[in-house]
């Protein structure tokens, strides 16, 4: 059996589609009524790796390929029952649950690295850059073309790819990396050709076949320039100076020059920094860490993997207001390079006006280089810098990650710090990490070690905590049944420990899980946590159990749902109380509804309480009530009239509803907040953005009563009130 599957793997690997050149573009309409086309070569043998790895696909595929002077062309010709087929209309990216083909290119050949490009039977487009051992990076966006249409026996795509929206080496030759697959969302279905199984998982590109490109190719001269504008006008409340207008427009250019067809130089002027896109609605209070959101700048957006290590020493929404950025990206060989500079004017802006460091503005640099060596490893290093005022931190990392045969893989990191903050203090401090992982088609296992000093500070990363030296363990196994209504079960556990300098335990837990797939999208999971926190010299031991389900059962409805019950920690307790524990609930509960494919409804709510409990609570505490609630609730419409315009409408209302006598929040806070935003999107680069955003608050200022600011029962004051206007443009040359 061992020499069947080196055999079978040997064959896959040696896998090499020969492009041909054509001299005119294919069309769609060739593909629709199967007219000859100039040249082509065609891929049909596609295998599933979901939900049966290995098997043969269920609906027939055939994707064509050609190149000419300019572009490589990607025709699809995918059989399906019309009436089955799971597609909307949508925003650009919205289509992770959508029927759709996919095209992956590993550019460089390294086994590692590769750009995909996703498109479904409307022709929306979803791409990204995936790299083995991370994952998949979402915020990569290039201009390329798709063209669509249903047919009575399925659909056809047409998907047009220029170089120069792709990065590669200046050879004669190209020989890529290559995969093509297909999506069939009803079924749970990725069929690939190559086969890519998980029994090699986490390598991914590793598994790719190859295409060669034997005739001279090259992206040409590749500038862009993305010029922007944005009016904005605004009405706010200050709780100490009251409401307050205010006008701005802001305009500037950024500029990206593609030198040696594989680095990337963004240079910008007044940088484009604002953001149109929501976040998603989180729970913050009692929170023992900071909450973090996903980055949604462009600016930090390209190639944003490239500086990520095992140690989250880089966390680029901690560049809070830049009016400058530069940035060089890319790839050299077997070399990764990435250079970022930026200032941030959010530091100065907070600090009185007879404080020296008002108005002031820190300044940012990290570097990343990375080497690769054999086909599933590397060796890096990392450096940032923080400089404000008088102050600083510097941070310095190396990092490893190590194939060790078959699907197993060693990963460690070491780093230093330095820091002196305004004042003249100064600490420092090592961290170390160190992983060995697995995640095959059955067996899943993690041993990781963390250690932090007390004097580690990466202030440019997100670092929750230091001074702990933490072991953590993950082990599951997913049985596969063939055939069966049933995809997968099976068990999984994890376990941590973690102590501070002195060798005193911080936390400790155990979590057994199970967990359940099923056809349509259809997954659960049942956990319980048995758990020890030690908080504030005070000892907390505590337990956790809930349920998880998420599902698509039709092709207008997908929701999925959590809840949770157990205890928690009022870690922010009233004056003269000390940190105690008390019962602990939340639940998660989202649906969306596509009524038609050009609209999308999504309700989502959020609910999270904490009560005390005379069983765990002070003897000071008779009260069996609740230290808080917190609701969180949010109607959220899209309709998309074309490929590019589409109008959003979201409604939110947060509701916190605390125990001044029992948690440090003096009074009930309620929210609601209303957005509108239209969104002309011709193309990443190109795009015209218009909105208003409205936000209501249950507060009152009145200078001629004291307090001049009081909060009320109803939210009915507005607070932030803002229209604006944005409009960039890509001109590529």
């Amino acid at each position: 059996m061992l020499l069947l599957s080196a055999s079978a793997l040997a064959q896959s690997a040696s896998t090499v589609l020969q492009i041909p050149r054509v001299t005119r573009p294919p069309k769609l309409s060739e593909f629709l009524n199967n007219a000859p086309r100039e040249a082509e070569v065609a891929v049909t043998d596609f295998v599933q790796m979901d939900p049966t790895d290995g098997a043969p696909a269920t609906e027939k595929t055939t994707a064509y390929l050609s190149y000419d002077d300019k572009n490589l062309y990607v025709g699809w010709v995918v059989k399906d029952d019309p009436a089955k087929i799971r597609a909307r209309i949508a925003r650009r990216k919205d289509i992770g649950n959508d029927d759709r083909v996919t095209v992956n290119v590993d550019t460089f050949h390294d086994h590692k690295h590769s750009f995909w490009f996703d498109v479904n039977p409307y022709a929306i487009q979803m791409d990204g850059r995936t790299t083995d051992g991370q994952g998949d990076d979402m915020n990569f966006e290039t201009l390329w073309y798709t063209e669509a249409k249903l047919t009575e026996d399925g659909y056809v795509v047409l998907q047009t790819i220029p170089f120069r929206s792709l990065r590669f080496p200046n050879s004669p030759t190209q020989t890529w990396g290559l995969a093509l697959g297909r999506f069939i969302g009803r079924n749970n279905e990725w069929d690939w050709w190559p086969h890519i199984s998980h029994s090699r998982s986490p390598q991914w590109v590793g598994q790719f076949g190859d295409m060669e490109i034997r005739e001279n190719i090259s992206p040409g001269r590749n500038i862009q320039f993305i010029p922007y504008g944005l009016f904005s006008n605004s009405r706010f409340l200050d709780p100490t100076l009251g409401f307050h207008n205010d006008t701005q427009v802001h305009g500037g250019i950024d500029t990206k020059m593609v030198i040696k067809n594989s680095l990337a130089l963004d240079l910008t002027l007044n940088p484009d920094f604002s953001q149109v896109e929501s976040d998603e609605p989180q729970v913050t209070v009692n929170q023992r860490y900071e909450v973090t959101y996903p980055e949604k700048r462009p600016f930090f957006m390209e190639n944003a993997q490239l500086f990520n290590t095992p140690e989250q020493l880089f966390f680029s929404r901690r560049i809070i207001d830049p009016q400058f950025g530069a940035r060089m990206t890319g790839t050299l060989g077997r070399w990764m390079l990435g250079l970022l500079a930026a200032d941030d004017r959010a530091p100065g802006k907070g600090l009185s006006p007879d404080d020296p460091h008002n108005d002031e503005r820190a300044l940012n640099a990290v570097f990343r280089v990375e080497r690769e060596f054999g086909k599933q490893s590397h060796i890096g290093a990392l450096i940032t810098s923080r400089d404000f005022g008088s102050g600083f931190n510097r941070v310095g990392a190396l990092d490893a990650r190590i194939g060790l045969g078959g699907n197993w893989f060693f990963t460690a990191q070491a780093t230093t710090t330095n820091t002196r903050s305004v004042d003249g203090t100064t600490e420092a401090g090592p961290g170390y990490f160190a992983q060995i992982s697995t995640d095959g088609q059955h067996l899943g296992f993690s041993s990781t070690y963390t250690d932090r000093s007390p004097g580690f500070r990466a202030d440019l990363g997100y670092i929750p905590r230091v001074d702990i030296r933490e072991a953590k363990n993950h082990f599951s196994y997913l049985w596969r049944p063939k055939d069966h209504a049933v995809l997968s079960f099976g068990p999984a556990v994890s376990q941590l420990v973690n102590w501070n300098r002195d060798g005193r335990v911080q936390d400790w837990s155990v979590t057994p899980e199970f967990d359940l797939g099923l056809r349509r999208l259809t997954y659960a999971s049942v956990t319980h946590t048995e758990s020890f926190e030690l908080f504030q010299t005070i000892g907390f031991r505590k337990r956790w159990t809930e349920a998880y389900l998420t599902s698509e059962p039709y092709k207008w409805l997908a929701l999925s749902t959590n809840f949770g019950l157990g205890s928690g920690v009022n870690y922010y307790p009233a004056a003269g109380l000390l940190p105690f524990l008390g019962n602990s609930s939340s639940a998660d509960l989202s649906v969306t509804l596509r009524p038609r494919p050009r609209l999308r409804l999504d309700e989502s709510y959020i609910y999270s309480r904490l009560g005390a409990d005379p069983a765990f609570a002070p003897p000071s505490i008779a009260t069996s009530g609740a230290i808080f609630n917190n609701h969180i609730i949010r109607s959220k419409v899209n309709y998309q009239f074309t490929r590019s315009l589409s109008v959003r409408a979201i409604i939110d209302y947060n509701s916190l509803l605390p125990n001044p006598a029992l948690v440090s929040i003096s009074d009930s806070s309620k929210r609601i907040g209303t957005d509108l935003l239209l969104t002309y999107f011709v193309h990443p680069g190109t795009a015209l953005y218009v909105g208003y955003n409205d936000t209501f608050e249950n507060v009152t200022y009145d200078p001629l009563q004291s307090p001049v600011y009081r909060h009320t029962q109803f939210p009915d004051t507005t607070t932030g009130r803002q229209f604006f206007v944005k409009l960039s443009y890509l001109f590529r040359y």
